[in-house]
């Protein structure tokens, strides 16, 4: 359901890039750099989830339990190469989505150097408010979202660095949301690992 899910964000992006004349493919091209850069991106994103995790705020916590009782068991079954595709094609769907259709709508839109500055912050704000699981969370997701905008920019707005920053996020972040709590019924071996 999940992969459906996000695989169909991807679809739909190109699908409003039919309707609005953009090209959210246009956008990803593959090379090296741009995949290094993706991967090396995720690192101050999974340190963001893993000071998250270890904060004591109210708002951490509250996040935190949401997502063990309502997010976490959908993925509690899956074996790590679903994981790897899930993730994947969240980094993809997203990522096509936020930033080859509204962020690069926006910023055509408006034009000039403003429009790519109000693009950044209009696509971070869309993503934080669509990712509102609790207000903490969308705050975060925000925040995510202005950081991978910019590494679109960054990147000569190659998507493959922000796509793979994501994906790579997402696909440790469960990981190591689900190793760190298991839930009931799961191996016993599993959680002193």
């Amino acid at each position: 359901m999940a992969a459906g899910f996000e695989g169909g964000l991807a679809v739909v992006a190109v699908g409003l890039g039919w309707l609005l004349g953009l090209d959210p493919l246009g956008f990803l091209r593959f090379d090296m750099a741009a995949f290094g850069l993706g991967v090396t991106a995720a690192l101050p994103l999974l340190l963001l989830l893993w000071l998250c995790v270890k904060c004591p705020l109210p708002g951490f916590r509250r996040l935190l339990e949401v997502l063990d009782r309502h997010l976490l068991p959908l993925f509690r079954q899956c074996k790590v190469l679903e994981l790897a595709v899930i993730a994947a094609l969240a980094g993809l769907g997203e990522e096509m989505l936020f930033r080859g259709i509204v962020q690069a709508g926006m910023a055509a839109w408006i034009g000039g150097p403003a429009g790519m500055w109000v693009a950044l912050f209009g696509a971070a704000v869309l993503f934080g408010v669509l990712h509102a699981v609790t207000p903490t969370y969308a705050l975060l997701a925000g925040i995510v979202g202005l950081y991978l905008g910019w590494l679109w920019i960054f990147a000569d707005y190659n998507l493959l660095a922000p796509v793979t920053a994501h994906a790579t996020y997402d696909f440790f972040a469960l990981i190591y949301l689900l190793r760190r709590n298991p839930g009931p019924g799961s191996c016993p071996a599993r959680r002193h690992r």
